[in-house]
């Protein structure tokens, strides 16, 4: 499987930014997908997963405010990120758990595909 991230950049404290993934090469509806994040000098941290039901759990500091969806006809996953933080300024990875397991884990060693990060930076 192979993830493409996009759509980081520059914003403002409390704005919105969405961040999107697109996989191929593999069985999209068959994995758990999610993102992770990581500044640096600083280990990767969970923020959210979604498995191929819809089920979701995220991190508790961006709990209310990221929103994780995927799309099976377009193999795509985004998450939706509302009321940005200077705390929440990171490379966002894309990752892929691996197939046919529909269990969502919060470690990163769980899972198996990762895609090459998307800067967001927010600040004033």
């Amino acid at each position: 499987v192979q993830l493409q991230a996009s759509g980081g950049g520059l914003v403002q404290p409390g704005a919105s930014l969405r961040l999107s993934c697109a996989a191929s090469g593999g069985t999209f509806s068959r994995h758990v997908m999610g993102w992770f994040r990581q500044v640096p000098g600083k280990e990767r941290e969970f923020v959210g997963a979604i498995s191929w039901s819809g089920g979701r759990i995220y991190a508790d500091s961006v709990k209310g405010r990221f929103t994780i969806s995927r799309d099976s006809a377009k193999n795509t996953v985004a998450l939706q990120m509302n009321s940005l933080k200077p705390e929440d300024t990171a490379v966002y990875y894309c990752t892929a758990g691996p197939e046919g397991r529909g269990d969502i884990a919060t470690s990163r060693n769980w899972y198996t595909y990762w895609g090459q990060g998307t800067l967001v930076t927010v600040s004033s």
